[in-house]
């Protein structure tokens, strides 16, 4: 059968912590630049689509073509890994070290795949700067500028709502990653996955990764932002409610809930109590006799 149980799941989400956990200082920026450069292709196509079409739930209809990209080549995309290493160290098979390490490397490939695609990018649409009035671009720019500037014009209560929007996105983009897990079929991981991804990009919440490419982007296009206000009023809150919502959300309440451990250890008390109500049977028997 092409449907995988949740409880072999949450096994598979431990194994891929695990298996994060491990990788290399090579493996994980090559994989995480990948994975930054490829969800930014999926952003670009996602703002082309709603402008063609004046619908922005068609942007939000293809941009899952970039997180099924990532899932299936086994790339790397520091969001999903919020809900699977903590796991692999809940387990004891990787260690707080080793996760955090793996989110550094692959949050700084992340910049770098996300800065050569923006750069590239730029140069193909506007040939070099002869395009001024590219509509992509200007999307672009006005995105950076609300996702920093709109939210520090509202002070503390911007913070509380991007790091709302953080946590509500990494709900559902955690459980793509694990949706994957779900089936074992190409067509039917890719299903899946569509889901949850649709869901969170039409609504707007705030994913880590896309910002890395969308606002230093907008900033080298020309958009009024600082360095400082794009981390302090965007990035680190992000960073911050992503890896909220895709721990608690998906990562511990699934693990809580359909966990073999768990299940197991729930079994052996009542697996022991059987042989104690044999031996009060067994007893008058032997007294008869």
């Amino acid at each position: 059968m092409d449907y995988v149980k949740p409880d072999q799941v949450v096994g598979s989400m431990v194994q891929s912590g695990a298996a994060k956990a491990a990788l290399g200082v090579k493996d994980a920026l090559l994989r995480g630049f990948l994975g930054g450069a490829i969800l930014a292709f999926a952003t670009t196509l996602a703002y082309t689509a709603a402008a063609q079409t004046k619908l922005p739930l068609i942007g939000a209809l293809v941009f899952p073509i970039g997180f099924v990209i990532i899932i299936l080549l086994g790339l790397e995309l520091v969001t999903g890994s919020f809900a699977l290493i903590p796991l692999a160290v809940l387990e004891k098979k990787a260690t707080v070290r080793s996760m955090l390490a793996n989110f550094f490397w692959v949050i700084l490939g992340h910049l770098l795949g996300s800065a050569v695609y923006a750069a590239l990018f730029y140069a193909a649409v506007t040939n070099f700067g002869h395009i001024q009035d590219q509509s992509v671009i200007q999307t672009i720019i006005k995105t950076a500028e609300t996702k920093t500037n709109g939210y520090a014009a509202l002070g503390y209560d911007g913070l509380a709502a991007v790091f709302a929007k953080a946590v509500l996105c990494n709900w559902m983009v955690t459980l793509g990653a694990v949706m994957a897990m779900t089936a074992q079929s190409t067509s039917g991981k890719i299903l899946a996955m569509w889901l949850p991804i649709l869901t969170f990009f039409a609504q707007g919440f705030e994913h880590a990764v896309v910002n890395m490419f969308v606002i230093p982007a907008g900033m080298m296009y020309g958009a009024n932002v600082t360095l400082g206000g794009w981390w302090l009023w965007n990035q680190l809150p992000v960073l911050l409610g992503n890896f909220a919502g895709g721990l608690i959300f998906t990562g511990l309440f699934l693990y809580y809930t359909h966990s073999q451990k768990k299940k197991s250890s729930a079994a052996e008390p009542a697996a022991s109590a059987v042989p104690g109500k044999v031996e009060l049977l067994a007893a008058p028997a032997a007294h008869r006799r």
